[in-house]
């Protein structure tokens, strides 16, 4: 099956994203040879991420002069910040992965209007795989429409996470988590790269996704790839108005309530008693 006309502007965040993934590509050839350094304790940032986040915004901007831009290394520094159209930009997730050669990562970008994701791509350099969203039109992985698993128990289930790797992070909050869902799924996989999780779980290729700490460039575009292809994706208690609360869960609908039902006590906007039930455990 081949995807409708693309919207004009998916088009140019393909352009965009594909002008990235060279960058990335040529780079990841000699990867030793790149330069890193350290944003803060595990959070790298290199001078790859910053030339294809460059390539990125100079692709938007020079198509679409007037409209903002939030992006991971340069913030909003870029464009005309009073839009109501704003590009979100990941031009490397996964960069931990990148720095050691392991090839999974991608670029993501999406397009919100007036505080809502309208367009959506990201792109797996390594592999040349492409998803894309419009908002009402479906989401595609190279041409293919996509639609999200049909597993209905999560014991069969395949749920992709992501470790907490800052100084900061609860780490006990974490397995305590894990502790919950790991024996109830048939597995957990945590691949490096919140955007690729979520176009991969948009795919059916995995049946849910939860991790904690993520940023709006990490999920923006993700998210409307999942609900496009008939997922539901909010915080961890499912609550939908997520994008900025540093808390992802994502899945088909029938596994996305059994994830609240497991998930949902540790979420920052639990009830009290929940909350203190999860205390209890310590």
């Amino acid at each position: 099956m081949t995807s409708p006309n693309l919207h004009p502007m998916i088009n140019v965040a393909v352009k965009a994203a594909r002008a990235a993934g060279n960058l990335i590509n040529r780079a990841a050839l000699d990867v030793e040879s790149v330069r890193v350094s350290q944003k803060q304790a595990n959070d790298f940032v290199t001078e790859v991420d910053q030339a294809a986040e460059s390539a990125i915004i100079e692709t938007l901007l020079t198509a679409y002069p007037g409209h903002a831009i939030w992006a991971e290394e340069s913030g909003r520094e870029h464009g005309a910040q009073d839009s109501e159209f704003v590009w979100i930009i990941d031009p490397l997730d996964g960069t931990t992965n990148f720095i050691h050669g392991l090839p999974i990562y991608c670029v993501s970008i999406a397009l919100a209007v007036k505080g809502k994701i309208e367009q959506a791509v990201v792109y797996d350099p390594t592999r040349n795989d492409l998803f894309t969203a419009t908002k009402g039109r479906g989401a595609y992985m190279n041409n293919r429409r996509l639609r999200v698993a049909k597993r209905t128990r999560l014991q069969e289930c395949l749920i992709s996470t992501g470790f907490p790797y800052r100084v900061d992070d609860d780490i006990n909050h974490y397995l305590r988590m894990m502790g919950d869902i790991l024996p109830r799924t048939a597995g957990l996989r945590r691949p490096g790269a919140a955007a690729l999780d979520l176009a991969y779980l948009a795919a059916g290729f995995t049946d849910g996704f939860f991790e904690l700490g993520l940023q709006p460039w990490d999920v923006a575009a993700g998210s409307l790839l999942i609900t496009e292809a008939g997922g539901l994706v909010g915080n961890l208690s499912g609550d939908s108005d997520f994008l900025e609360q540093r808390e992802c869960l994502a899945a088909n609908p029938r596994i996305y309530g059994q994830m609240v039902a497991l998930l949902g006590k540790y979420s920052k906007f639990a009830s009290a008693t929940d909350k203190a039930s999860v205390q209890a455990l310590t």
